[in-house]
């Protein structure tokens, strides 16, 4: 079952609150997720999943487990998150139509991530322009889509796994960036952890700058 926190002190999680509702989560207490552009915590008002809603499940893939949940969703009345998921289940049918065969595991989650992406461009766009009820919309599909992800590695899981690369590979220096990034990648990739591209750079400049 999904946990998902929003900040009571927040308005604008509070905003929020009804549209992420709306795509199929009810109230309980548990772990955080964050949304870009929407103050998160570890406050009480918290989302989880119906029990037809999903989770990120390895077992079973991403096209399937979308419609069990477009099903559900369909049968609930639940525009939203019918809505949202249809659009999940068209980029990956489309991305399918390209390959010309079906998508793998790491595929069909760099489809999501190119899906969240979008949106959190589409949030910063629409926030500049004083667009909230849009931003705070996008941001509640990217609440939905990254339930069908693995685990997001956070900030210090992810200093901890490039200062670990860097000391495997002994006394890498900025020439050796490339690799390192190469190495950190694959490190996640095996632990099953989702990682963001430009923050693993960063760290890894960082780490490296500090030699």
């Amino acid at each position: 079952m999904g946990l998902l926190c929003l900040n009571t002190v927040s308005p604008r999680a509070r905003s929020l609150a009804p549209l992420v509702k709306t795509l199929g989560f009810g109230m309980t207490h548990g772990r955080v997720l964050s949304v870009p552009q929407i103050e998160l915590t570890t406050a009480p008002t918290c989302f989880t999943q119906h029990d037809y809603g999903s989770v990120y499940n390895r077992f079973m893939s991403l096209v399937e487990q979308i419609q069990k949940d477009i099903t559900a969703a369909m049968k609930a009345r639940e525009e939203q998150r019918l809505s949202t998921l249809r659009m999940v289940k068209a980029a990956l049918k489309n991305r399918e139509i390209e390959k010309m065969a079906a998508l793998d595991e790491k595929e069909s989650q760099a489809v999501l991530s190119t899906l969240i992406k979008q949106r959190k461009d589409s949030i910063e766009q629409f926030t500049k322009g004083g667009r909230q009820e849009m931003a705070d919309k996008e941001a509640a599909e990217i609440v939905l889509i990254e339930t069908y992800l693995p685990k997001a590695a956070g900030e210090a899981e992810m200093v901890a796994g490039v200062r670990a690369v860097i000391a495997e590979m002994g006394a890498p220096t900025m020439k050796d960036m490339g690799a390192v990034m190469k190495n950190v990648m694959a490190r996640f990739s095996a632990a099953g952890m989702r990682v963001d591209g430009k923050i693993v750079s960063d760290t890894v400049k960082k780490e490296l700058a500090g030699k």
